[in-house]
């Protein structure tokens, strides 16, 4: 008896990780059905197809949000492609240029941005499961992307009408959507990995007052309400990015000014133009 609560012991974690696993599998089955045979998502289903491998041996930019960006001459970005993330728009009339394309998947943000997204001319990706909180009323416009992001199964996405694993940071939403695109090379920057608010990951929190963990006091400013980072998990999903575009013989290069991430090989950001 004792032998089998030892290997009951042993073996008790990956268990519960497999029946974890399971149940957010059937879980997001159940969702399925409803997904599929939503008007909005058939159409954006229909448009969003034509992404896919669409910039083959092209490279682009994933713009992150960190103060670093202060540091960064970002008018050398003009007439790159460019991923921006959340609120990035608060730049956009500073830089004098929008991104190429804007995602967000975060609810918190969706919900208390969705007028300024909804006035945002150019390619936008949202997740489908904040679909109500982006068009509480109205329909999306044409330029709005649903995709199917989920908290649970770790994954990298290859394809860009498949499931894609959000990996606690709207920064790997990014570098899948590249990978579906098509780009060779994928160049992060403004990804600093580091916070000067600290708590519990995933810890839902309201800020009060001037915001000092992104590039504007504004970006999560006072009375704004915010999850705080999971490092570690996003961390896991960079290395499985990092591994899927090796593999493909693509890469993915950290040109963040200062930035604290390892994961990704660095290079000087001016030395790119």
């Amino acid at each position: 008896m004792e032998f089998i609560k030892d290997q009951l012991r042993d073996h008790s974690p990956r268990l519960f990780q497999g029946l974890r696993s399971t149940r957010d599998a059937l879980l997001r089955l159940q969702d399925l059905p409803a997904r599929e045979l939503h008007p909005w998502w058939r159409e954006s289903q229909r448009r969003i197809k034509v992404f896919q491998d669409r910039f083959r041996h092209e490279r682009c930019f994933v713009i992150g949000n960190g103060p670093s960006l202060k540091r960064t001459d970002l008018s050398l970005l003009e007439g790159e492609y460019t991923f921006g993330m959340n609120r990035v728009y608060l730049a956009f009339e500073d830089w004098g240029f929008t991104t190429s394309f804007l995602v967000s998947v975060n609810d918190l943000v969706i919900e208390q941005c969705s007028v300024d997204f909804q006035k945002l001319s150019l390619p936008k990706f949202f997740s489908w499961r904040a679909r109500d909180l982006l068009y509480s009323v109205g329909k999306p416009d044409p330029q709005t992307y649903f995709i199917n992001s989920t908290y649970t199964g770790p994954k990298f996405n290859t394809r860009i009408q498949r499931r894609f694993w959000e990996g606690a940071t709207v920064t790997n939403i990014c570098l899948q959507l590249a990978f579906c695109m098509g780009f060779n090379e994928v160049y992060l920057i403004g990804i600093d990995h580091s916070f000067a608010t600290h708590g519990k990951a995933n810890q839902t929190v309201v800020s009060s007052g001037d915001d000092p963990n992104h590039f504007s006091p504004e970006y999560f400013g006072k009375g704004f309400r915010w999850q705080l980072p999971d490092l570690d998990t996003s961390e896991i999903a960079y290395r499985m990015a990092l591994e899927s575009y090796r593999e493909a013989g693509r890469r993915i290069y950290d040109a963040t000014v200062g930035g604290k991430l390892d994961v990704f090989p660095k290079v000087n950001y001016l030395d790119l133009f």
